[in-house]
This record gives structure tokens, sequence and C-alpha cells, in this order.
């Protein structure tokens, strides 16, 4: 199978990808019965890496590489991400720097949004040069570099090598003119890896946990024999996000994988996170309805999270990082038998 086949393969795998609940249903927020707020006083803008957004919020990573199809896509999202003035990551670019032909798939995005936040991004095996070069081919403001081993495991020609990839890490962000994003691809984060990354002096984590877009499952489909083991592997993400920030260290973090709507986005950002990251719904919504629908989807998480944060009595985003929940179920378990203390979360005012 090419390459190019295995993009768009990768799209419809993930818009028929179908969950039943969110990461996020053990986290409650607490009833503020004596709010004093205002909706129209609501004040979504927050900053990413130095860089003023209006909504704390970015369009992840997604595709490229693919041809004329994920030309489309990519120049759509950047639109979007234009539009609403937000951030956006295209999906990896070894696909163009293995194959030339295929760099207008991701190219398109500067010339249709020449001012908008764009994260190029690569896997953990690229080397310095070819990070360059994906910095280079979008004039990327930011890199992802993802990692992705139980998605390479499972990959029918994925690579088994995994070695290097911290040494490449290191090496990339020793030489990169922009700021460098290590990121997971939905299988979640511990406090040991967010710890050795910021060491290794990476500007940003994105946790990306499980519950979103199932990379096991969309490779498991194209095996002979599936390792189906990997279907259920990670960690989720609202408690890789709460391992993260019980470190306290001095570094953005993105919360990613099976965020969906303003009330993950809101309880993300009330557990640490300085931006979120979505993509499945995006590129369902854009697939199946249209830009147009794509644009109403936005619109709607925007004024629903104004919503929240009036129901929860506060009018910013650093206001909403204070605000009290609770944790309860597996993800409440999972925090005690890995020695972090939720009470404080309950506790805040």
């Amino acid at each position: 199978m090419s390459r190019e086949q295995r993009k768009q393969d990768h799209i419809q795998e993930a818009i028929q990808q179908h969950h039943t609940r969110s990461p996020f249903d053990d986290i409650h927020f607490i009833h503020q019965t004596l709010a004093t707020s205002t909706f129209d006083q609501c004040n979504l803008e927050t900053t990413f890496l130095n860089q003023s957004i209006s909504a704390p919020f970015l369009i992840n990573a997604m595709t490229g590489g693919g041809g004329e199809k994920t030309t489309r896509i990519n120049q759509q999202l950047a639109e979007a991400a234009r539009h609403f003035r937000i951030p956006m990551a295209v999906g990896s670019q070894m696909a163009a720097i293995k194959e030339k032909q295929q760099e207008h798939t991701y190219r398109i995005i500067r010339d249709v949004a020449p001012d908008t936040f764009f994260l190029a991004n690569l896997g953990a095996e690229a080397t310095v040069e070819d990070a360059l070069r994906a910095i280079d081919m979008i004039d990327a403001n930011a890199l992802q570099i993802h990692f992705n081993h139980i998605q390479e495991l499972a990959m029918p020609e994925g690579d088994r090598d995994f070695s290097k990839r911290v040494a490449h890490l290191e090496k990339i962000v020793a030489s990169s003119p922009v700021p460098v994003i290590a990121k997971e691809v939905g299988f979640g984060m511990t406090q040991e890896a967010v710890k050795q990354l910021y060491e290794v002096g990476v500007h940003a984590v994105d946790v990306s946990g499980a519950g979103g877009t199932n990379f096991s499952q969309i490779e498991n489909a194209r095996r002979h024999l599936p390792l189906s083991f990997f279907n259920n592997w990670g960690i989720e993400t609202p408690t890789a996000l709460i391992e993260a920030t019980t470190l306290r260290l001095p570094i953005p973090l993105i919360a990613s994988g099976g965020i969906a709507s303003s009330l993950d986005i809101a309880k993300a950002l009330s557990l640490g996170a300085s931006v979120a990251g979505m993509s499945g719904l995006f590129i369902k919504t854009l697939q199946t309805k249209g830009y147009d629908a794509l644009i109403l989807c936005m619109e709607q998480i925007i004024e629903d999270l104004r919503y929240i944060m009036t129901a929860l009595n506060v009018h910013t985003i650093p206001e909403l990082k204070n605000v009290p929940l609770l944790i309860k179920g597996e993800t409440h378990h999972w925090l005690t038998e890995r020695g972090i203390d939720t009470k404080a979360f309950a506790q805040r005012t």
C-alpha cells in the first residue's frame, strides 16, 4: 500500500470510530449557587507559546501527504483557524520529506492563512535535518514531535526500533529556530515522561491521552493478525494531565485525546492545561457535513464555553483554572495508586 493511500485510509478510519463516553466523565465541576457572573463579560482570550489567541483550543494534527484529498482538508482547516485566530497543526510531514511531490498538501495552509500560528509535525524518529525541512515547508511557528511507538508497533510496516528517539528530540530542541512541543498520539503520558521531556528542554508538552482517535485500532484494522491487546492501551487524558500538572513545572501543557465538547475543554483547562487540542470532532464534521458546518461547530463550542464559565462564576481563563471540581471513579483510583492527592482540586476557591 502506498503512503498516500495509507494517509487517506487513516482519515476514513478516524471518522468511523465511535465513542460512547468521554474520558472526562470522572471529572465533575462543583456547582456555584451564588454566582455573580455576567455572560457578556466572559473573555476567552489567552496565550499559547507567547502568542495571543482568541480561544483556548487548537486544531490538532490530522493529515497531509495523501494527495489532493488531504490538500483540501488542510486548506479548509487552515481557513477555519484563520477565521477564529487559533493555532493549527498539520499531520506528520514525513510523507513530504520522503516524497517531495506531497509538500503542497501541507504548504497550502500557509498560502491560505499567512498570519496564522501553525505547528509543523514529525515523528520522534526525525533527524535535525528533517525537522528544519518541516519547519521551512510551512513557515511554522512551532514544531510538534510526536511519540507514537504503540501505533508503530500495530502498523504492519511500522518502526520497531525506538532506541534513538529521545536523543533525536534533544538534538532537535537544540537546533530548532522555533519552540518544540513533545506530543503523544492518544496513549497518554506519565509524570516520569513529562519530567524527562522538560529536562530535554522542550517548550511545551501535549499529553494526548486515550479516549479519542485510537491509532492502534486504525492500524490493527490493516493487519492480517491484529495486536488487539493494544486497542485498550494507554492513560486517559485527564489522568495524564493531572499527573503532569502535579509536577508544577514551568511549561505549558496541551490536553488532547477525546476532547469533543466545550465541557471537555473547560475541564481540561481547570485541570491545568494551557490549551486543549481537538481533531476528531473537527475532521468528522468537515468530512461529513462540510466547511460551513465546521465553522458553526466551532462557534457553538466558543459560545457554550462562555455559558460554562458563567455558570462557574468566572470571566477569564486564569479564573477557570481555579474553580473547584471533584475527581471520581477510575481516574480517582489511578491517581490515588500513583500517590497523587485529588482533594486539592475539590477544595479550591
